[in-house]
């Protein structure tokens, strides 16, 4: 008897790269059958970089999950009186100008009851729930919608970044990748090209998260000014400094320093609003392969902070994928990750 087959693809399009992960589930096993990535060098380029991507590799599916970001996507935390799922969406959107800084027409509103892994969320009275508001500018959704269906694809889900971040998370957890215990509080940063994402997770579900637009663009802009070169320069240097370690160091440092004092404040900030620390600290994304981010950051919040694989335990396709390249480039995969391992829920 032949096993079911399905496929989803996970499409992270960043600010300077493009990472597509195709997940293909057998049976109960799930296996990574594509993968690939490729730079970007100007957002008009954006939907060639994607074609000349996919077509060097064999993808089973057209179907693609994909995620948005930035200032036109909010985040909202609210604590609200317990009410059906109907009533819920009523009442968001009748008091949505509270919350979210446009007009209601201009946005895709979503809001989901949170569920504290089966507790009771500190300070909440027993008729009253946590609420998890998404607001994305419309324009934003149809802008990369309309960029993905140009290039022959099929966006089946559209995801926001840090959420998905979360999931690759999740599933890496499932697959008995992580040792941590039960009731710890982790939190997964993830330093991209211009913004960080936090998630803060108890017992797996997330509790908290911020985007901060600093990341590895500033880096590269303090190194450019500091040893007066150009910025491809400043980047050369620091995936390779060779001898100019320490001048590097000088240059990014004092800009490391303010994002992660940015990231500690939201470590502050979720500690006093659940009164529980924040225990373990997981770094991923472009921005943490300069070594020097992971020892600042633990300086900054005196906590261990450790680099994560998404794609650890799960079986590859290895006729199909370059592995080394996977691995090589894991660190960077979180959101392309979480997104094809919306295919579980399928």
């Amino acid at each position: 008897m032949f096993k079911k087959q399905k496929s989803l693809i996970g499409l992270d399009v960043g600010a300077h790269a493009a990472k597509a992960i195709e997940l293909t589930q057998f049976g109960r096993e799930f296996v990574i059958t594509a993968y690939a990535q490729s730079d970007i060098v100007a957002d008009a380029a954006k939907a060639d970089v994607i074609v000349d991507m996919l077509q060097g590799h064999v993808f089973r599916t057209r179907r693609v999950a994909t995620s948005v970001s930035g200032k036109s996507v909010i985040v909202r935390y609210l604590t609200m009186i317990q009410m059906s799922d109907a009533d819920l969406d009523n009442a968001v959107r009748f008091e949505a100008d509270k919350y979210i800084p446009f007009d209601i027409d201009e946005v895709v509103l979503d809001a989901q009851k949170l569920d504290d892994g089966g507790r009771q969320f500190e300070g909440l009275s027993d008729n009253e729930m946590r609420v998890l508001l998404v607001a994305v500018k419309r324009s934003l959704i149809a802008d990369h919608v309309g960029m993905i269906q140009s290039v022959g694809l099929q966006p089946d889900i559209i995801d926001v970044d840090a959420f998905a971040i979360g999931n690759a998370f999740e599933f890496r957890a499932a697959r008995g990748a992580t040792d941590e215990q039960d009731e710890r509080v982790t939190a997964l940063i993830d330093v991209g090209a211009n913004k960080t994402n936090i998630n803060v997770l108890r017992d797996g579900a997330l509790c908290f998260t911020r985007e901060i637009y600093l990341g590895g663009d500033d880096f590269t802009s303090a190194a450019a000014k500091r040893l007066g070169c150009e910025a491809h320069q400043a980047e050369a240097l620091k995936r390779q400094p060779g001898d100019n370690v320490e001048a590097l160091r000088d240059a990014v440092l004092p800009t490391i320093d303010d994002l992660g004092n940015e990231i500690h404040l939201s470590f502050d900030y979720f500690e006093n609003q659940f009164d529980q620390p924040v225990d373990d600290v997981f770094l991923s994304g472009g921005g943490v392969q300069l070594s020097l981010v992971g020892e600042t950051f633990e300086k900054v919040f005196e906590k261990r902070t450790r680099h994560w694989d998404p794609t650890e335990n799960i079986r590859v396709d290895e006729d199909a994928v370059d592995v080394q390249a996977l691995r090589e480039n894991a660190g960077q995969l979180a959101v392309a990750m979480g997104l094809a391992s919306r295919l579980r829920k399928d």
